[in-house]
Formats: structure tokens, sequence, C-alpha cells
């Protein structure tokens, strides 16, 4: 008999985000969006700057990441990541001016290698928060 719920674990190296018992939860793996539900098969996925969103007693609850791992078990699972923010706590005008800086930069240095990849991960990360804010505010 497949577990009603799963136990959901979101750690930074600074603190512990979310200790919870949810019904599922989805997460930005490198090949693309996870869902997963109580009973999933184990796997480990690498993580990408993203959105989790969980769902605790029908309420959906979502934070951003980026970089870490995630493992996945039949009733748990938790990620590790390297940053981790809830939807309410992200600071909309500090996220849009990461995105337009890291914009700004790949259409200045279109053809310099150097430092375009650490661009393109400060703009997928600053994307990611403010998609992850907009639930916050909406």
């Amino acid at each position: 008999m497949l577990p009603p719920q799963i136990e959901l674990e979101i750690v930074t190296p600074d603190h512990l985000v979310v200790r919870d018992t949810v019904t599922g939860v989805t997460i930005p793996g490198k090949n693309g969006y996870l869902g997963i539900l109580p009973g999933h098969t184990p796997l480990l996925s690498e993580i990408v700057p993203g959105e989790i969103a969980y769902v605790r007693e029908n309420v959906t609850h979502y934070l951003t990441v980026s970089w870490g791992f995630a493992e996945v078990l039949a009733d748990r699972v938790v990620v590790l990541a390297q940053t981790a923010e809830r939807a309410e706590e992200i600071d909309i005008a500090r996220a849009e001016a990461a995105r337009q800086r890291a914009e700004d930069f790949l259409r200045k240095y279109a053809d310099v290698s150097v430092d375009r990849e650490r661009a393109r991960e400060a703009l997928a990360k600053a994307i990611a928060r403010l998609e992850t804010a907009r639930h916050a505010k909406g």
C-alpha cells in the first residue's frame, strides 16, 4: 500500500528551510521538472535554478532554489540546495535588478566567452526568483 503523504525536507548550507508532511512536490531537475507523489520510485537528481511547489492540506506553497541535489524515496524527499527562498521572502526589486544586470552583460559581451556561463546562471536564478515571487503577490 502506498503512503498517503511524504516527508519533505529542503536544506541549505545555512539552515533548514522546510520540514513538512506533504501530499506532493514538484522540483526543478536538470532534465526538467519532476512531479513526486507518495510511493515514488527512488531516484537522485541534480537541482537547477527553479521553483519548488509542494502541497500541504490542499494548499500549494512555493519557493525558489538554486543548484543542488534531491533524493527521492517512496516516503521522503530531501533537497540539498545552495540557496532556497520562500515566495514571500523574495525581494522582487533585487531579483529584477539581478535579471537586468545578467541580461545587460549577455548583450554587451555577446562575443566573449569569459563569465558568460556565470551570467547565464545568474539570469536563470533571477528569473526563477521572479516567477516564484509572483505566487506570494498573486
